[in-house]
């Protein structure tokens, strides 16, 4: 196997193939052979696996590490000249780096338990509890109505999820006035059907309940 003019797509081929078989330009070992290559070629080419491999490899040691590189530079690496002779390219030789495929391997292992990591750490976090606001309006029968003993009663009403807020009377007309009381509830553990029903069995001071606001928080 051989290369020439790395300058062309036809000697570009040429070196991709024998760097598939080839960890290094001559030798086990990096050499000025490589950095002559290497220079010759100034960037990786994106099309040819094989050689982008190499040329990170390279690109991976300092301009000082390289310049203590033994061997001789190619003569020649454009110009249509054969660089490297079978004899050279056919030796045994040990790929010193990884493979591509090697690299896409390793690289989707740390993505998988990057992902995994997030979402353990992801599944650890409280989860946000829906809660709403509301604001009754306890509605009495006349003025004659206890409203402290309505509110009394009222809040004697205790479910798992429910809490009392504050509260006032407010007018309505003839004298009458009504309970206005806030509670907070949360949405999974509570039902405003069935607190309005609680309510409302209070029936000798309680004629209807309504919402008169409902705010989620």
């Amino acid at each position: 196997m051989a290369f020439g003019d790395v300058k062309t797509a036809k000697g570009l081929q040429e070196l991709n193939n024998f760097l598939a078989e080839n960890s290094y330009i001559s030798g086990y070992t990096p050499s000025k052979a490589d950095l002559s290559v290497f220079e010759a070629l100034g960037k990786s080419p994106s099309d040819f696996a094989n050689i982008a491999r190499w040329y990170r490899h390279i690109a991976s040691f300092s301009t000082q590490e390289r310049s203590k590189w033994t061997g001789s530079a190619l003569p020649q690496v454009s110009g249509g000249t054969t660089t490297v002779s079978a004899s050279k390219a056919d030796d045994d030789d040990v790929d010193l780096f990884g493979s591509d495929e090697e690299d896409d391997a390793e690289a989707e292992r740390i993505k998988a338990e990057r992902v995994k990591a997030y979402s353990e750490k992801k599944s650890k976090k409280p989860a946000l509890i829906a809660k709403s606001s509301i604001l009754l309006d306890c509605k009495p029968w006349d003025d004659e109505t206890d409203m402290k003993e309505m509110e009394r009663l009222v809040r004697t009403i205790e479910m798992d999820g429910l809490l009392w807020g504050v509260s006032k009377l407010v007018p309505l007309a003839y004298g009458i006035n009504k309970l206005q009381i806030c509670c907070v509830i949360e949405d999974d553990k509570v039902s405003v059907d069935e607190l309005q029903e609680k309510i409302t069995e209070f029936e000798d001071y309680v004629q209807s309940v309504d919402i008169a606001a409902f705010n989620k928080i």
